[in-house]
């Protein structure tokens, strides 16, 4: 990896927090944007345990070039009460993944792995619209894409979280705001044009599968959001079952270019067109917590 040489006394800061960070490709990509557009800037990762949360937001607090901080697992829910106010897409999910730091002090936090998710999977030719879709997986991420899929005019969701509560609690709040027949059930892919595995089951390689492969049905569209350098054993499996896949690069893309926007910057994709950006759109659209 080359050196970084421009950081200076007036670069600004811009973090990742979660735990663990092994996979997480936004540095990368943050950097590199940031080089290729002259932007006095660098992004940094912050390895944070749950339980430190609150001790390192106090002192990042107190770092007055740091503009913005990126937030994964385990935080996206833990940091909704450390934040001043909320962007409508936190609000709705109850969750957030990015944190602007505005020059006056206030923290602004958002959430934009659903619509990101969605973004991902228009890029990919995949669209839930009037499709029947199961979602496996009800926290941070899960809620955010369980929104943005019933936004996007899916015919059917159905949510499965080994915590049944959690999902029926989902479940009811999206039917609620979108109108979107929702559900709850168990993870049985039969019958679903879309899954979606928004668990973290795939990072390790000797994770339990979070849908029975045996079950997915030729001609399905299998999405699993893990990160991974390699097609997870779940996409792995699915192709062998004649499954469209995707993984989590397209919806990594999404996000990058809807959380960059809400930073102030202006990304591109290679490959991605603008009009294609603009389906999802949600730039200037705030509101206090």
């Amino acid at each position: 990896m080359p050196l970084v040489t421009h950081i200076a006394g007036t670069t600004r800061l811009y973090g990742l927090v979660g735990d663990p960070l092994t996979t997480a490709k936004s540095p990368q990509l943050f950097n590199r944007l940031f080089t290729e557009q002259g932007v006095d800037a660098v992004c940094v990762p912050f390895q944070v345990k749950a339980d430190d949360l609150t001790a390192f937001v106090a002192g990042a607090r107190a770092t007055r070039n740091l503009s913005g901080i990126l937030v994964t697992m385990p935080h996206k829910q833990r940091m909704l009460s450390l934040v001043d106010e909320l962007h409508s897409t936190a609000r709705q999910v109850g969750a957030m993944n990015v944190i602007r730091c505005d020059d006056d002090g206030r923290w602004i936090g958002a959430m934009f792995d659903g619509v990101g998710c969605v973004l991902g999977m228009q890029w990919e030719g995949t669209h839930p619209a009037k499709k029947s879709v199961l979602l496996v997986g009800a926290g941070g991420a899960g809620r955010a894409i369980a929104f943005a899929v019933a936004s996007a005019g899916a015919r059917t969701l159905t949510i499965s979280d080994i915590d049944e509560r959690r999902a029926r609690d989902l479940a009811d709040a999206v039917a609620a705001e979108t109108g979107c027949p929702t559900n709850i059930g168990a993870p049985d892919p039969r019958g679903c044009e879309l899954i979606i595995n928004a668990t973290a089951l795939g990072m390790n390689i000797h994770d339990a599968m979070p849908v029975d492969p045996d079950r997915l049905e030729p001609g399905s569209t299998v999405v699993d959001i893990v990160n991974a350098r390699d097609p997870t054993p779940l996409c792995r499996a699915a192709r062998a079952r004649g499954c469209r896949t995707q993984d989590g690069r397209p919806m990594h893309d999404g996000q990058a270019v809807h959380a960059l926007r809400f930073l102030g910057f202006d990304y591109r994709p290679e490959g991605r067109s603008g009009a294609d950006i603009a389906l999802l759109s949600l730039a200037g659209e705030e509101g206090s917590a």
